[in-house]
């Protein structure tokens, strides 16, 4: 399910003065841009000759991720933020251009899982010697190169300086970006499960990350599976997870502190937590349905409290009046009934946690 929006990198190689690369990128912006917007794509294009990478110049292996130099830290976050890459590349010695090889040198973690694509130019070979060149280093670095490509031969078409109209190229780096997109997309839970900040989860195989508003789409699809039983128990449709829009979510998600567990680009269960006044407010408890009764919302719940901050007198949280498997689960975790305010239908349960153990 494409859900996301994915950001791809148009990398311009060479950086020798009067070279035709700077021709060849803008005539694919140019051409990948219209079907970019139907597909929710950002094309940024960069031109390695404007990042000032001087030959790689980190004491630390690139695998470390310790980055002493302003100009490393500013192209791993570059690369960081995109989801798949297209080269645009001439062939020099049946090679790729040094400058290219030394932008890959530079980073490792930020390429991994991510697809690439090449445009390629050249006299005989139209410059797909020095992709069957990159395409062996970029496969160390777990970059994923594409099937797709686009091979140019100048002098077939350049004229007066410029590139001559070609339908079937056209075509041809159209047909380049929906490629790349359909990987980049493929590739995503690979992706966040080796980013930064990623843990590993309850389940054999997942993870486990703060969910952002990015993550709207999957979380109203698991409110609107989720909450069916609920429904069914107290005898009401009246329950907010099961309308929530879109933008609702992402209202909400951005607000929250919501933590989700991940497999395979499944969102298996999510928890919400907020601090208010001195209570620590804990939501939105929600596991698909093929996973329920396996331990996997005692672990959410419980790792919701933990983030509460130590100032907390204590955690509330409201359910179904009669989703009594609930209920048993949070008096199974030291929760008590209060006799509090709680919206229709439902009631409220607190956790003392104003003495914790140290």
């Amino acid at each position: 399910m494409l859900t996301k929006s994915a950001r791809v990198l148009v990398l311009t190689s060479s950086t020798r003065p009067g070279a035709l690369g700077p021709l060849v990128a803008q005539w694919l912006m140019e051409t990948m841009t219209p079907r970019a917007a139907e597909l929710g794509v950002e094309l940024v294009p960069v031109a390695l000759g404007d990042l000032d990478l001087p030959f790689l110049d980190e004491e630390e292996h690139p695998s470390a991720g310790v980055y002493q130099q302003e100009h490393t830290r500013r192209w791993s976050e570059v690369v960081d933020a995109a989801d798949g890459f297209v080269v645009v590349t001439p062939e020099y010695n049946y090679g790729m251009p040094a400058t290219l090889k030394n932008a890959l040198d530079y980073l490792s973690r930020e390429w991994a899982w991510k697809p690439i694509g090449f445009v390629s130019y050249g006299h005989t070979s139209a410059g797909t010697r020095s992709v069957q060149h990159a395409k062996q280093v970029v496969t160390t670095l777990r970059l994923v190169p594409l099937g797709a490509t686009v091979a140019i031969r100048i002098g077939d078409a350049v004229e007066g300086g410029r590139l001559r109209s070609d339908a079937s190229r056209d075509a041809a780096g159209v047909g380049l970006l929906d490629e790349l997109v359909r990987v980049a997309h493929a590739l995503r839970p690979l992706r966040e499960r080796a980013r930064a900040g990623a843990l590993s989860g309850p389940v054999p195989g997942s993870y486990v990350r703060r969910l952002t508003p990015d993550d709207a789409p999957e979380v109203t699809v698991l409110q609107r599976c989720s909450w069916v039983d609920e429904a069914v128990a107290n005898d009401t449709l009246a329950i907010p997870a099961l309308h929530e829009s879109l933008e609702d979510v992402r209202d909400w998600l951005a607000t929250w502190h919501t933590t989700g567990v991940w497999l395979d680009g499944r969102l298996l269960g999510m928890v919400r937590a907020r601090r208010v006044d001195t209570d620590w407010h804990v939501g939105r408890l929600a596991v698909v349905p093929d996973l329920r009764g396996q331990g996997l919302g005692r672990w959410l719940l419980r790792t919701a409290e933990a983030g509460a901050q130590p100032d907390c007198r204590r955690v509330l949280l409201f359910t179904g009046a009669k989703s009594l498997r609930n209920i048993d689960l949070y008096h199974s975790e030291g929760y008590r009934s209060a006799p509090l305010a709680a919206p229709d239908g439902t009631t409220c349960l607190t956790k003392d946690i104003s003495v914790r153990q140290h």
